[in-house]
């Protein structure tokens, strides 16, 4: 099943069933295309754990060591946009980057748990664009601010993590497509590693990486990034 979340003209916000745009709640069908509901982030975490250099092509493409575990940092919930809403290009970058990723959803509160345990604490998955404002000295400043974490359209709480394919294109062009299995670290062995360091929430979100080709974005470039199954996460960087 999949998962996400509107805004209603009055204020509202509802969680329901979502299939190609349209939402199902318990007080009605909002179609987002063509009703003035708008489609938000599909979850409020308190942080998103996002990790980098899990891809070989990545790692090789990148001139990075291969990890001998998980390297991570972390967003804030500012950071975030819902699908369809504009990237704003930063004053303070001239190499704004796209990654398209694969992301878990936590379902309730958990600590140090094992790699077995993870699907009874994981809500679902959901795809993730980790902006990168490539020509900033550390990894908060260059992937921290606010808008950088683009999420959504929905929750998958049926898809299997370890074998997604996913596929991203730019201005209509492909530039990434590769599958999770093809990962260092698995997605739940992630979720696992992570969980020995910090509490879960509910609604927190842990992506894992992204393959190769993280390249640069232009004003007007579309950013559509696909997780087979679970959906398109589709983007523009405002002119």
């Amino acid at each position: 099943m999949k998962v996400a979340r509107i805004e209603t003209p009055e204020g509202d916000v509802l969680e329901g069933r979502y299939d190609e745009g349209v939402v199902e709640t318990d007080v009605g069908t909002f179609d987002t295309a063509t009703e003035e509901v708008d489609l938000l982030v599909p979850c409020e975490p308190s942080a998103l754990y996002c990790v980098g250099r899990n891809y070989g092509e990545t790692v090789e493409q990148m001139g990075y060591e291969i990890p001998d575990e998980p390297s991570f940092f972390i967003k804030p919930p500012t950071s975030m946009l819902a699908h369809g809403e504009p990237i704003e290009y930063p004053s303070f970058t001239e190499e704004l980057t796209y990654a398209g990723e694969l992301a878990a959803v936590i379902g309730r509160t958990c600590h140090d748990i094992e790699e077995e345990e993870v699907d009874e604490y994981v809500r679902g998955y959901t795809v993730l664009n980790d902006v990168d404002a490539l020509d900033q000295q550390g990894i908060t400043e260059r992937k921290a601010f606010d808008g950088s974490a683009p999420l959504g359209p929905c929750i998958d709480t049926e898809v299997d993590p370890a074998d997604v394919e996913m596929e991203t294109y730019v201005a209509g062009e492909r530039r990434q497509s590769d599958t999770t299995a093809s990962t260092f670290f698995g997605p739940r062995e992630i979720v696992s590693y992570l969980s020995k360091r910090f509490t879960f929430r509910r609604n927190d979100v842990i992506s894992f990486g992204s393959p190769a080709n993280p390249g640069l974005l232009e004003p007007g470039d579309e950013v559509e990034i696909t997780y087979e199954g679970v959906g398109t996460l589709r983007n523009t960087v405002a002119e």
